[in-house]
């Protein structure tokens, strides 16, 4: 029977990562979330199906026994934002990387065959040439980036040296359904959608024309599935974008003519951290893993905004 782990599975992608491991028919679902980011309510759908943990990653003694003997771990849980870890770094230092380290030890010595991480693009920073390739030698540029590419390092040497297959992959912005709008560090699609909803204009920081490789929560999804199978690739670390790019001004742009209306967004100051562009080199992820990204940014923005004004709906009922 196989038997996967999902570290931050009540998160937005963990729920989604979990609901395809089910649709592909996987025996044993575990998931371990501290609901400090994720909620117990994104894995409703699917909970008599799984085996739920409210455990904290930080917690050595508690992660064993869930992850022993597991085929795979999905390691997500992370308090993922840039702006969080320049108001927060102890707390989020904590939890991304002591907590990090944690879940590999107890994923070694519990003989699990292999940990997919979940890294982030924030890697790169700013780099003069776009799209961005595994090979550029990281710049972060905020103790979140830092936190997570700590990740990446700790995955390679368990690897190397501890005897843990890893692999990483490097999540480029990532949206869909079930990504919160309410907190001051939520995504920015989700808060666009939120915005379009409420038929109020959105606040964008800096000048808008910021870009970003906007890839739909489904196929992170399957990328990270591909990560668990492949072979030859332990130790690596993979972009999972789709390679695009779009700016912040013609992702609401698109909004609006998806919604019929025009509301022009306000713009405040740049926050400190953000990358000015974002772009996912995809060969290594193509030629390794078999990454086909399904969706176009109109596409997946179009599903994105059925879920949430159904959520609307269903949150008023």
């Amino acid at each position: 029977m196989s038997h996967y782990v999902v570290t931050g599975g009540a998160g937005f992608i963990g729920s989604a990562l979990v609901g395809a491991l089910l649709a592909e028919g996987a025996g044993r679902v575990v998931v371990i979330d501290n609901l400090l980011t994720g909620k117990e309510e994104n894995l409703e759908e699917v909970r008599k199906r799984i085996e739920f943990h409210r455990t904290d990653i930080r917690c050595y003694d508690e992660v064993l026994p869930l992850v022993r003997g597991a085929d795979v771990v999905f390691h997500l849980a992370a308090i993922p934002s840039v702006p969080r870890s320049i108001a927060e770094p102890e707390l989020t230092h904590d939890v991304n990387v002591n907590g990090t380290f944690q879940v590999f030890r107890a994923c070694r010595d519990g003989g699990v065959r292999r940990v997919v991480y979940a890294a982030s693009s924030s890697a790169y920073g700013d780099t003069d040439t776009l799209p961005k390739t595994e090979t550029m030698p990281p710049r972060p540029l905020s103790p979140y980036a830092v936190q997570k590419l700590v990740g990446e390092y700790y995955a390679s040497v368990f690897c190397t040296c501890l005897g843990l297959e890893t692999v990483s992959i490097r999540y480029f912005n990532v949206y869909g359904p079930r990504q919160d709008p309410s907190s001051p560090y939520s995504g920015v699609i989700s808060v666009f959608m939120k915005a379009l909803i409420e038929r109020r204009p959105p606040t964008i920081f800096g000048d808008g024309e910021q870009s970003r490789d906007f890839t739909y929560v489904e196929d992170v999804a399957a990328l990270t599935l591909k990560a668990a199978r492949a072979s030859g690739v332990c130790g690596k670390v993979y972009n999972g974008g789709n390679g695009g790019r779009y700016s912040l001004n013609q992702v609401w742009a698109l909004l609006q003519r998806l919604e019929g209306i025009e509301l022009p967004a306000r713009y405040g100051p740049p926050r400190p951290g953000d990358v000015r562009h974002s772009q996912a080199d995809t060969t290594a992820a193509v030629r390794d893993l078999g990454h086909a990204p399904r969706f176009t940014l109109e596409e997946g923005l179009r599903r994105t905004l059925e879920w949430y004004k159904r959520s609307l709906v269903r949150n008023r009922a």
